[in-house]
């Protein structure tokens, strides 16, 4: 029996516009969308601490995010201010990158959603192969301000694990330069060991809290009263009537109402039904699904995350025939890809 494929349909009416978001470099959906806000902004650099297993990754991994100015190999938090790679072990110092970020391109909050990626915070003295103390989890501070966010970042994912948080959460108290040959120790050594997967750094990280939704009146303001009646009243438009449901640019489909990124042309593709078609987004938290009952039918709503704005249906095509097209207005294309 033939699997049935689940698609994404979504109508457009569409323009361009910049998205203000924080991504990372590596990755040029990320790289383009954060150029677009803050090439022209003053830095503000930033310094935090990061523990996670063996440093040769984490630095690596660090390095290769947009808005990471530098990235070096440490030993953190120990008792003095003297140790080296063999003392480690009697002066409970922790393998510790000390991360330099412009907080201009990437927010604390964020980069710290990258550390969570590559460590397993409830493991205790032990990251991937790596056994002991000096391979614990940590996030070490020098600005106080830093503690409320930080500790409401673990809060937050806190409520992903069953079992306790092991990351320490402590003021900066000493810090200690690794050896030359630590350092960059990857770009030196391509094939050497590595705990972590590098390529998590290209994952794209979208906050909700950076596109909140205007109000009524706001929204009435901002969008067409075709937009407005689609997004907030679930209406819709004939199909191949708008510009986009054959327009196959690259860039990113952001959310008419907030500006929050939903889709990606890369996953586009020609449903034949008359909107633009997506086989995924580009973040599956980006957007919700809920029951249609409207008329008469069984449906699945597609809704943005933020904006709660009606984007369309999901398709769902059993032996190539629909058996439900979307009815939407609601996104308006980026052209920001290279």
């Amino acid at each position: 029996m033939k699997k049935s494929k689940l698609v994404l349909i979504l109508t457009a009416l569409l323009s361009c516009a910049a998205i203000p978001t924080s991504v990372m470099a590596e990755n040029p959906v990320q790289s383009t969308m954060e150029k677009s806000n803050m090439s022209e902004a003053t830095k503000d650099i930033h310094e935090i601490y990061l523990a996670g297993g063996c440093f040769w990754g984490i630095e690596a991994y660090m390095e290769r995010i947009y808005g990471v100015e530098d990235a070096v190999s440490g030993y953190a938090n120990g008792k003095g201010d003297k140790t080296s790679y063999q003392m480690i072990g009697i002066t409970d110092h922790a393998e510790t990158v000390k991360v330099t970020y412009d907080r201009n391109k990437i927010s604390l909050d964020k980069l710290l959603k990258y550390y969570f990626q590559v460590i397993d915070p409830t493991s205790v003295n032990k990251q991937g192969n790596d056994r002991g103390r000096q391979y614990r989890t940590g996030i070490y501070y020098q600005d106080a301000a830093d503690k409320t966010l930080i500790e409401k970042e673990i809060a937050s994912l806190q409520e992903k694990y069953k079992n306790k948080i092991q990351i320490e959460v402590e003021p900066l108290r000493n810090y200690v330069l690794a050896e030359d040959y630590h350092q960059d120790y990857l770009k030196k050594n391509p094939n050497g060991y590595c705990h972590i997967d590098l390529e998590q750094a290209n994952n794209v990280i979208i906050d909700e809290k950076d596109y909140p939704k205007p109000s009524d009146a706001e929204l009435k303001a901002k969008l067409t009263p075709l937009q407005y009646s689609v997004t907030q009243n679930k209406n819709t438009e004939h199909s191949f009537s708008n510009e986009y449901w054959d327009n196959f640019k690259p860039g990113i489909y952001v959310d008419v109402t907030t500006g929050e990124p939903l889709f990606s042309s890369k996953d586009k593709f020609e449903s034949g039904c008359g909107w633009p078609s997506f086989t995924k987004p580009i973040v599956k938290d980006v957007v919700t699904y809920q029951d249609d009952h409207s008329f008469n039918m069984l449906r699945t709503e597609v809704i943005s995350r933020s904006g709660k704005a009606h984007l369309g249906h999901v398709l769902t095509m059993v032996r190539k025939i629909k058996a439900v097209c979307a009815i939407a207005l609601t996104v308006q294309l980026s052209n920001l890809f290279r």
